[in-house]
């Protein structure tokens, strides 16, 4: 008998999965399907229920991660999705540093009555599982936005199960090529496709992913009822991008790694953060807010800019942002490191610094 094909690597399946059929005049790349309405009686039916374009992005994306996926219209709507789930009442335990659209939506359905949130910081495992004790949703982000915090996701994940909760990993940052949550246990993994999925800021859109059919067809459902879909054309450009996840992400994780070294040397900072994979590195200046402010504006190929994730080198002080938790340093600077040559990177970057010393 014949044996089984060997398993491919994530670097083969980012290239790969989501493919037309091999066949003579079969497109390489799924075409973009601009449809509302299609013939009855099919498992379509109408625009927002389906699109062979999402498909097959879901497809390579849930293979990647090792799940069912389903996108939505961004990262944002994907996270209320998930919030959904949620009964009247119940506690949702989530990091105090995180995606800042995700504590603002966790703040709105607290004012509301909809849920009770903790914020805990990801760091304290101790004080995480005990948060958990009455849990209905643990929400995990490691590294998190923008203090790139790394959390024990195996012990909380195991402990929150015990306790009852599930657990929803957000994995923007680290991306299925250096972290695959449900190989820990989670039940729900969430992505900004914006980020580096995509990866060429030049789209917003968001994906779920469980293993789990129950819990994949209440998703689903929800997509379906309130519209929060992609945009066709977004999702073809999300996997186009896709495909060259992994050369984007091993050049990128190379520069900020290589950044952080020489940053820990620099006199004008104070504290370097990098979790030793991935190419987000954020900075405290000992200067603080003034500091921080001034870099942002000194620099000629670093841009200034609140997204990460894409191909171009991009930074911002977060505490400019009214919503973000008092616990941040002012004089944080989050960078998300692109894939210029790291000496271009270091030459702009190190001269913005040098003024501030």
């Amino acid at each position: 008998m014949p044996s089984d094909p060997p398993a491919l690597t994530p670097a083969t399946v980012v290239v790969s999965a989501g493919r037309p059929d091999h066949g003579p005049d079969q497109p390489l790349n799924p075409p973009i399907t601009l449809a509302s309405t299609y013939g009855a009686g099919g498992v379509r039916e109408y625009g927002r229920y389906a699109n062979p374009t999402w498909e097959a992005f879901e497809e390579t994306l849930g293979a990647l991660e090792g799940g069912r996926c389903l996108t939505f219209a961004s990262g944002l709507a994907a996270v209320a999705t998930v919030l959904d789930l949620v009964a009247a009442g119940d506690r949702v335990v989530a990091p105090r540093h995180a995606y800042n659209g995700v504590t603002m939506q966790l703040a709105d359905l607290e004012v509301r009555g909809r849920l009770e949130a903790v914020l805990v910081d990801v760091t304290d495992t101790e004080a995480v599982l005990a948060a958990s004790a009455d849990a209905a949703l643990v929400w995990l982000e490691s590294p998190t936005n923008p203090a790139l915090e790394v959390a024990d996701l195996p012990r909380i994940i195991e402990a929150a199960h015990r306790a009852g909760a599930r657990v929803v990993v957000d994995n923007t940052f680290a991306t299925p090529l250096r972290q695959r949550p449900f190989e820990h246990g989670a039940d729900l993994v969430v992505h900004s496709a914006t980020k580096y999925l995509s990866g060429h800021s030049d789209l917003l859109m968001g994906a779920v992913l469980t293993r789990e059919e129950e819990v994949y067809d209440a998703l689903r459902g929800r997509r379906e009822l309130v519209g929060a879909i992609p945009g066709a054309f977004e999702a073809w450009l999300a996997l186009r991008g896709l495909r060259t996840l992994h050369v984007r992400l091993d050049r990128a994780e190379g520069n900020a790694r290589e950044l952080a070294r020489r940053l820990a040397g620099h006199p004008a900072v104070e504290e370097v953060r990098y979790p030793g994979f991935g190419a987000m590195v954020s900075v405290v200046l000992s200067g603080g807010a003034e500091a921080g402010d001034r870099l942002t504006r000194s620099t000629s190929l670093w841009v200034h800019a609140t997204s990460l994730g894409g191909v171009e080198s991009t930074f911002e002080r977060r505490r400019r942002w009214r919503s973000e938790p008092l616990t941040i340093p002012e004089g944080l600077v989050r960078l998300s490191v692109g894939i210029e040559d790291v000496e271009d990177l270091w030459a702009d970057l190190a001269a913005a610094l040098d003024v501030l010393r």
